[in-house]
């Protein structure tokens, strides 16, 4: 059980009226620990009002030292860093402090304009050996708050960590990785870096809504880097709740996240965190390995310093807690299939703008003891690319790319419509056929009627993440005809390969010499599957995944659209092993159905909606979008299926 239990005595550091540096607020504060064991504590301190710069009744942030012999009872205040730079003219914020090396890396907010906006809100640094002479730099080119030195290098670099558009929400925490000290401070760096942030985000956002900002300092432990963060549920709302919240980060490579809180450890209940100059707040700022616990340094209620203690062991335990796979049953329409309990699996990750809105309708390969996810991800411009992932045991994600792996690269994918209408790459489906895989997919402009685009990549530069690869996309349906729901048989019938695909509202099929398209040949109709008035599938039907083989044929999952309501489910057909033209059995109910909240609610209600599926263990692993927004997992027996269709 996880507790993180508040020191008796809090705060432990106040303002002290006698200083009129600090008089309105001494908080957030940052400890490092020197080679004698000593404690050095910085803080935010905040002055009494009084003119500054022509501006009436300023009260001017500047940072604070103390310092102790036990970590807890800290004396010998002083006014350590204020302003002497244009750059930080208006006031120095929320340092963090680690010693790297022989030297001591303290970043703290530098204001550089009043009133203050995103536009003056920036990161500076100052380094010291002895906390009496430092030397300063002005670090990012953009707004940002909340950076901290990794306490050693990692891989022979520098490593930071950081808060970008923190006046912008959401913000983003981000790495930054340096190969030598004076990048920290160059302009051209960060200019790059910036240019480029995705690459560089931890994803920690649940909700648009909600507002993220780094905590403490990386502290080292033997499971890996824990970065001790500021959760602040329904930011932009009307009734915000700050937390603390954690993540665990890999020793040799911080970009990969272990591990993670999803709820606060701690929220805002004493009486110096609920009332204060700005009442309602615990906000993290340092954090120390103490024995087996981790000591959380915090600001309540913008005022004074407090601090909680909690087992690091349980603190792992919460974070790296992998759900077992459970599945269950549905209540009422779904005959089969059984969804995970950790549905959804995959959910839209706020800070990445090429997934910000939505994640579904997955192509899924079983590859090296892993689920292969490949992805549908839109933006808030409804712009569609694809995304990575991976599970090792199918459900839990194991690996997820910060950057897409496949992009709009022709005209017929290249959004020529409404700046904010539909386009680009949808709904992959994956075959492996001859060492390559074959993606099928949707390519739409935004004003032509969609069409079915191929591209290939070798499994071993698909598996070794060669996501250049990738071969040019080439149209294999013709102009004029939405056509969509496509995939490549994963065998060579009679010499032929097989493509189906969806034209009108019916399943249709084609036997091609080969696939090699140069636009001079496309898809045909051919439908093998349609509609049934009086069944699940009344309006339109269209393949879910590509065709599974077994002993009494090729098991083919479709959806289909119902009416009333337009409600998309799921279903199954047998089609022959030698002839697949021949359906040998349809379900006659459906076996997957919309019922959970995030199957019925989302930017297409109604829809549970496969693109892939791989068999473990003689169990079929569906993989879903879920109303146009998330993505699941469910699974069905390939016995019992068959047995429906036989």
């Amino acid at each position: 059980m996880l507790n993180f239990k508040r020191y008796e005595k809090n705060p432990f550091l106040k303002p002290d009226e006698n200083n009129f540096w600090e008089r309105t607020a001494a908080f957030n504060g940052c400890p490092v620990k020197d080679e004698n064991n000593k404690y050095h504590l910085l803080y935010r301190a905040l002055s009494g009002a009084e003119p500054y710069k022509g501006i009436d009744n300023i009260r001017l942030s500047t940072i604070g030292y103390a310092n102790s012999d036990n970590g807890v009872d800290f004396g010998n205040r002083k006014q350590l860093i204020k302003p002497e730079y244009d750059w930080e003219a208006y006031g120095c914020e929320d340092p963090r402090i680690v010693k790297n090396g022989e030297e001591y890396f303290i970043f703290y907010t530098a204001l550089s304009g009043y009133p203050f906006s995103d536009k003056n809100i920036k990161v500076g640094l100052a380094i010291t050996k002895d906390f009496e002479s430092f030397k300063k730099y002005p670090v990012t080119t953009f707004n940002a708050k909340a950076m901290s030195l990794f306490p050693e290098k990692v891989n022979g670099r520098y490593v930071a960590i950081l808060t970008a558009d923190t006046d912008q929400p959401p913000g983003k925490i981000a790495l930054a990785y340096f190969d030598k000290k004076t990048q920290i401070w160059s302009k051209k760096y960060w200019d790059e870096w910036y240019a480029a942030i995705d690459e560089h985000i931890i994803p920690l956002m649940r909700s648009p809504l909600d507002h993220i900002e780094l905590g403490a300092p990386p502290v080292k432990t033997e499971y890996g880097w824990v970065v001790v963060y500021s959760y602040i549920k329904n930011y932009l709302g009307s009734q915000r709740v700050f937390g603390i919240e954690a993540v665990l980060l890999d020793l040799e490579n911080p970009s990969k996240v272990l591990g993670k809180t999803q709820g606060p450890i701690l929220t805002p209940e004493t009486k110096e965190e609920l009332i204060g100059d700005v009442p309602d707040i615990v906000f993290p700022s340092g954090a120390l390995l103490e024995g087996d616990d981790l000591v959380i340094y915090y600001g309540a209620a913008d005022t004074a310093c407090s601090m909680a203690r909690g087992n690091l062991k349980d603190l792992i335990d919460v974070m790296c807690c992998r759900r077992k796979a459970v599945f269950l049953k549905g209540k009422e329409l779904t005959d089969g299939v059984l969804r995970s309990d950790s549905n959804p699996i995959m959910e839209p990750r706020m800070e990445l703008a090429w997934e910000a809105k939505a994640v579904f309708n997955p192509a899924a390969i079983y590859a090296k003891n892993k689920v292969h996810i490949v992805y549908r991800a839109m933006s808030n411009i409804n712009t569609s690319v694809m995304g990575y992932a991976s599970s090792s045991d199918g459900v839990n994600i194991d690996e997820r790319l910060n950057e897409p792996i496949y992009i709009p690269r022709e005209d017929f994918e290249q959004k020529k419509g409404s700046k904010t209408g539909n386009s680009g790459c949808e709904d992959p489906r994956i075959t492996e056929i001859d060492g390559k895989y074959y993606m099928l997919y949707t390519a739409y402009d935004g004003v032509d009627l969609p069409r079915i685009a191929m591209t290939s990549i070798k499994t071993t530069d698909f598996l070794a993440k060669k996501w250049d690869k990738w071969t040019k996309p080439v149209l294999i349906s013709p102009q004029g005809i939405d056509d969509k729901d496509a995939c490549i048989l994963p065998k060579k019938i009679k010499g032929k390969y097989i493509v189906f695909h969806r034209i009108d509202r019916d399943i249709s099929i084609n036997y091609v010499d080969s696939l090699d398209y140069r636009g001079d040949k496309w898809l045909e109709y051919e439908p093998i599957i349609m509609p049934r008035p009086d069944r699940w599938d009344n309006r339109k039907v269209g393949i879910s995944s590509v065709p599974v083989e077994t002993k009494k044929g090729w098991l083919l999952f479709y959806h289909g659209i119902s009416d009333p309501g337009g409600i998309y489910k799921v279903g199954a057909a047998l089609l022959d092993l030698k002839d697949p033209k021949k359906v040998l059995g349809r379900t006659q109910r459906p076996i997957f159905t919309p019922e959970k909240d995030y199957e019925r609610k989302g930017l297409v209600h109604d829809v549970v909606f496969p693109c892939g599926s791989v068999v473990i263990n003689d169990e079929v692993y569906l993989y879903y979008g879920g109303a146009d927004r998330v993505l699941g997992v469910a699974k069905i027996s390939l016995n019992e299926i068959l047995k429906r269709l036989s």
